[in-house]
């Protein structure tokens, strides 16, 4: 920010005297100030605005405050605020991200317009929030200390690797459930490796993903997701597939339609396929948006295990009904992903996450 010295104008006006035929002195002493408190979007313009006359009674002021613009020596052909008193300051709302102002504290009445120093300011860029860079790459660490990675997919950040904690980000535990029938009790949270083994991935079902973890409805919900970060609803899903087609990751590059199956599947663990486009035809071919979704399969409401190395279906925080919610799944026969609302919350799958 640059910041001008004071400016002084000291004038002498003969239009009219004192009883002795002492001419008027009129001086107005205006100083503009560092601006304070600036955003993308707002700045508080501060100045100082003092009079001296001798000899003469003070004109009246019509009026006095700040002029500004994106243009150097603002004038009240530009902006203008409009603030009483000796020590002004005012803030002013509306500006446009990542802009150079400049500002000058003004008076003006019968005897002309009178300025002073100007003063320059930047507003911030606009926040990001949510959003990334093209190349934008990095990781995050869980409640668990687990470490996912992340890629920046169309303005979103989207973590690469499959939800793993077992406790919610105030450090609460997500129960593991092993028994068949007593998955089928559950109404809150829980999470299994796929056939119980511990070498497979965890699988979570829909409670667990909602924060839910008592039976108490009055009870607020935990946060699933590491600090930062949450579940992808299932909008912030489309929104992914939109900028994946747009940008021509369709396995045959077209821009229409949906083809993401092998773009977002990984190049290993599919059973075979010979279905053009689908991630069991030709596995090197798959991840070139390297998302790494990986055919983990997933577990039944009713607690049996399916379809390892057939199936990826991933939970979005989008419920559809009282016990249904919005998730996507990748089946290595099939080349699009599919979206569906009827999976029931008792199902175990695969969760990833989205920065806020």
């Amino acid at each position: 920010m640059k910041k001008i010295l004071l400016l002084s104008a000291l004038l002498i006006f003969a239009c009219s005297s004192d009883s002795e035929g002492n001419p008027c002195v009129y001086e107005p002493t205006l100083s503009t100030e560092a601006v304070t408190d600036i955003t993308e979007a707002s700045a508080t313009l501060n100045g100082i605005i003092v009079i001296v006359s001798e000899n003469c009674d003070v004109p009246n002021n019509a009026e006095q405050g700040f002029v500004y613009s994106t243009e150097i020596q603002p004038t009240l052909a530009d902006i203008q605020v409009n603030v009483n008193g000796t020590n002004i300051s005012t803030t002013i709302e509306g500006l446009t991200p990542n802009t150079t102002y400049y500002v000058r504290a003004f008076l003006t009445n019968n005897l002309g317009e009178f300025y002073g120093n100007e003063v320059s300011f930047s507003t911030e860029e606009e926040p990001t929030t949510g959003g990334c860079d093209v190349d934008e790459a990095g990781t995050v660490i869980g409640q668990d200390g687990n470490i996912y990675d992340y890629l920046c997919y169309g303005g979103q950040v989207w973590t690469v690797d499959n939800a793993e904690m077992v406790t919610y980000r105030d450090g609460t535990p997500i129960p593991q459930v092993t028994d068949l029938s007593e998955w089928t009790k559950q109404s809150t949270g829980a999470w299994a490796y796929y056939n119980n083994d511990p070498t497979k991935p965890r699988l979570y079902n829909w409670y667990a993903v909602a924060g839910i973890h008592d039976t108490d409805p009055n009870t607020s919900n935990k946060e699933f997701a590491p600090e930062g970060w949450h579940v992808p609803s299932d909008a912030e899903w489309t929104t992914l597939e939109e900028q994946l087609i747009a940008n021509g990751y369709n396995y045959d590059e077209s821009t229409t339609g949906n083809k993401l199956a092998k773009t977002i599947a990984s190049n290993t663990g599919w059973n075979s396929s010979t279905n053009e486009g689908a991630p069991g035809n030709d596995q090197s071919l798959n991840n070139s948006s390297d998302f790494n979704a990986f055919p983990e399969g997933y577990r039944l409401n009713n607690g049996s295990f399916l379809n390892e190395g057939f199936y990826a279906i991933f939970w979005s925080s989008t419920e559809n009904s009282t016990d249904n919610a919005w998730g996507r799944d990748l089946g290595n026969n099939f080349s699009y992903l599919n979206r569906s609302s009827y999976y029931g919350k008792q199902n175990g799958f695969s969760v990833r996450f989205v920065r806020d």
